[in-house]
């Protein structure tokens, strides 16, 4: 796990998606896979950490408890559960 992706890749909390991509890929121009594998690692690590905005929002709420949720999940679609079996499953069942 990456302890603070935002200082990792030098950005501040509130950046933006396209900030965060941004920065990611500068530090990989300077930290190249085959010159420094670990560094590059932690570098994607703190990326991965960030480019998911239900990750992100779990890392906010961690730092900061205090933050919005709801802002920070704003035009998420809601994840898809699964509840049971697919009609269209049951439907061929049933034939």
């Amino acid at each position: 796990m990456v302890d603070d992706p935002w200082k990792i890749l030098g950005v501040p909390i509130e950046a933006t998606e396209e900030e965060v991509r941004a920065a990611y890929l500068s530090k990989v121009k300077e930290h190249p896979p085959e010159r420094s594998p670990e560094e590059f690692e932690r570098i994607r690590d703190a990326y991965d950490a960030l480019r998911d905005p239900r990750r992100r929002a779990a890392r906010v709420l961690a730092v900061d408890p205090g933050a919005p949720l709801v802002s920070l999940l704003d035009g998420l679609p809601p994840r898809r559960e699964f509840v049971g079996p697919d009609p269209w499953l049951a439907a061929l069942k049933e034939q």
